[in-house]
Order: C-alpha cells, then structure tokens, then sequence
C-alpha cells in the first residue's frame, strides 16, 4: 500500500506517527490515544460522481463505503474510489473544510482532486490506476 501525502500542508496535527500502510490505509498518520486525526475525503466512482465526507478513521470508512455497508448516496452510485483526502487535528476544521467543499461547483473539485491526484488513481488501492 503507497501512502499518500497532499502536496501542501492542510493543518497542524501534533506527533504524527509513521505510516504502517496495512489493510486499506492510504493515509500516513495513524490515529494513537492521543492524537485523532480527522479527513476531509472525495470519493468518485467510474462514471465520475462525486462525494465528500468527513471521518474521524479514514481506513474503516472508505471500507464502510467499497462493501456497501451504509445505506445512502455512494451505495446508490457505486461510490468507492478515493480519489482525494486531507487531515486534520480539529473536528471543527475538519467539518468546516468540508462544508466549503461540498459548496464548490464541480470544476473546483476536479480541479483540487487534480492537483493532488492527477490521474484519479484509487488511493486506497495498491496499484495505480
């Protein structure tokens, strides 16, 4: 599993620890008793869908969404591919970024998800795509 880090700095998280990259994890910071991390997250699917979330453990939700275990938007759409994620320290900064995405128009979005991830590979894959 390649771990994956935005290009610019998002926030301010106090002792990251190292990326163990086991199971689906995508991210390099894993959550300790100490520090919990929060993702702002983009997910798409094959014919281009978007969906913004938050989470506080990025690895059990992206699994959460690939088994379909929630009922809702990205299982109506088939939308398992994270396509793009940012962490955060602060629930409230977290849920804010999140806000302020979900208002963008879609240029936006495509446009920050390629900065970060030109060719919209599956972060949460082993393999690029």
């Amino acid at each position: 599993m390649a771990c994956f880090l935005p290009a610019q700095p998002i926030a301010t998280v106090t002792q990251p620890r190292a990326c163990s990259c086991r199971g689906i994890s995508p991210h390099p910071m894993q959550q300790s008793s100490k520090v919990t991390v929060y993702h702002v997250y983009i997910l798409s699917n094959p014919s281009g869908v978007l969906y913004t979330g938050v989470t506080n453990h990025l690895d059990r939700r992206i699994a959460e969404h690939k088994q379909k275990l929630i009922s809702g938007f990205t299982k109506k759409y088939d939308v398992t591919r994270l396509v793009y994620f940012e962490a955060y320290g602060d629930v409230r900064n977290a849920i804010a970024r999140e806000k302020q995405i979900k208002r963008w128009r879609r240029e936006k979005k495509l446009a920050l998800i390629r900065r970060m991830n030109p060719q919209f590979r599956d972060l949460s894959e082993n393999s690029p795509r």
